[in-house]
């Protein structure tokens, strides 16, 4: 089988008992569970780490059961609801965030799709379900949960939770673009949306190593998508108090940061599946270890790189300061969108050039002269472009900014200037002229006085 088309063999899913989908399930859902209770402390014993402080530890053997007591805690706070609310909406915005969250899950293999474990006796595959369009799948489960927030936001009666709401709406439409096209790169080399079928076609090499520019754009819109800093403008307390979550308490409050880091292990399991191998063993291991990718240790290794992948969202968190709006839509739009578009580009030709058995020194011939011809053709764009603005004529003048037009103080645009201050002269200056002391205007109007006496 050519390692760029993958065999889509789905029969093996939707044989099994119904008692044996409901024991994956349950595992689905308490893996994400367990795992987000790992990662709320392991977050805050790394930050507190890069920061030098102890971080958590009265809970639990070196505080390991903190985020437990904080759900607790949460859990049997008072349940507010703010007067102005939209009461049915805004009990139902933290359930349909959460809930998504945990769906996508499902068609993530956790192991090899064919019969290679065995639970009570019956053969079955370490995946729930699979599907020909399971990419697809996650896409639409990860859209909806963003409703959940734009909800809440709108449904609080409250002006900062409907900027934080807002905000999150216009960072997933942005983001998600260059999402869907670093996916379809993996769709191209693949030749198939399912989970497990482009694990499959990673056997010989990661994707990582063939699409390095879809993994980092990837990389990037999943931290912008789970609204993790820098990108977190909707949560931003410097500015929107709390965000869409500000008028939220209790379990309410609760269920939208157990749908953030439930994303975070989602999409962290997405980029494992899709760029890193999924549960295959890392690549020392795999060479002298023939038995690595089977069994029951495929778990394992998938655990392991998801866990990594978390470890750089708090990186991130303890690293980077927040970023501004218009710097998060500007990355989003002007930069990770086109790249997006053009490494497409690049790789459909790759994969056409491919199909029709051209060697890969043709192919890297071709694509470098189409490079280097595009490059040129900017380079002639910008040169042509640099001499029509020096042959233009200077632009008028911009009226002078009056900050007091308006009837009352305004600081001034990007552009504007604010009209030079009359210079007020000091308090040793101010006592020499009081005291009749030499002064410049005084002496002159004194000269001036004694010529005309003359």
């Amino acid at each position: 089988m050519s390692p760029y088309l993958a065999a889509e063999d789905l029969s093996m899913f939707g044989t099994d008992p119904w008692w044996l989908v409901v024991i994956k399930a349950v595992f689905c859902f308490a893996f994400l569970m367990v795992t987000v209770l790992f990662s709320i402390v392991w977050e805050r014993k790394v930050v507190a780490w890069m920061q030098l402080r102890i971080g958590p530890n009265r809970h639990g053997p070196w505080g390991m059961l903190q985020s437990l007591a904080d759900g607790i805690k949460l859990m049997l706070k008072e349940d507010v609801i703010v007067k102005r609310a939209d009461k049915v909406v805004y009990i139902l915005a933290p359930i349909v965030a959460a809930i998504p969250a945990f769906m996508a899950i499902a068609v993530i293999p956790f192991g090899p799709s064919g019969n290679e474990v065995s639970i009570f006796g019956h053969r079955t595959a370490m995946q729930l379900t699979d599907l020909p369009i399971a990419m697809l799948y996650i896409l639409a489960v990860a859209s909806v949960g963003i409703y959940g927030i734009v909800l809440a936001g709108w449904s609080s009666g409250s002006t900062y939770p409907l900027l934080g709401g807002l905000r999150s709406c216009a960072q997933m439409i942005s983001y998600e673009i260059a999402m869907g096209a670093a996916f379809a790169s993996v769709f191209l080399y693949s030749g198939s949306m399912s989970t497990s079928a482009i694990v499959e076609a990673q056997q010989d090499r990661w994707y990582i190593v063939l699409l390095p520019v879809s993994f980092i754009i990837y990389v990037i819109t999943m931290v912008g998508e789970t609204n993790r800093a820098p990108f977190d403008m909707p949560e931003s307390e410097g500015d929107l108090v709390g965000g869409f979550n500000t008028e939220y308490s209790s379990i309410k409050f609760a269920l939208f940061m157990l749908a953030e880091y439930v994303n975070m292990v989602t999409v962290s399991a997405v980029t494992t599946t899709l760029f890193l191998g999924g549960w295959r063993a890392p690549w020392p291991i795999s060479t002298f270890w023939e038995g690595a990718n089977h069994g029951w240790w495929p778990l394992l290794w998938f655990v392991i790189k998801v866990q990594l992948l978390l470890f750089f969202f708090i990186w991130l968190r303890g690293t980077l300061p927040r970023v501004r709006y218009d710097q998060l839509m500007k990355l989003g739009w002007k930069v990770l969108i086109p790249v997006s578009v053009v490494w497409l580009m690049l790789v459909a030709t790759v994969r056409t050039l491919r199909n029709e058995n051209y060697d890969f020194a043709d192919i890297a011939l071709y694509v470098g002269a189409g490079v280097l011809v595009l490059l040129l053709l900017s380079f002639v764009v910008d040169m042509f472009r640099e001499k029509s603005k020096a042959a233009a004529q200077p632009a008028e003048q911009p009226a002078g900014f009056d900050p007091m037009a308006g009837g009352f103080p305004v600081p001034p645009l990007p552009g504007q200037e604010l009209p030079p201050v009359p210079r007020r002269p000091s308090r040793q200056e101010r006592e020499l002229i009081v005291s009749g002391g030499p002064d410049t205007q005084s002496d002159g109007s004194l000269d001036g006085k004694e010529a005309s006496d003359g």
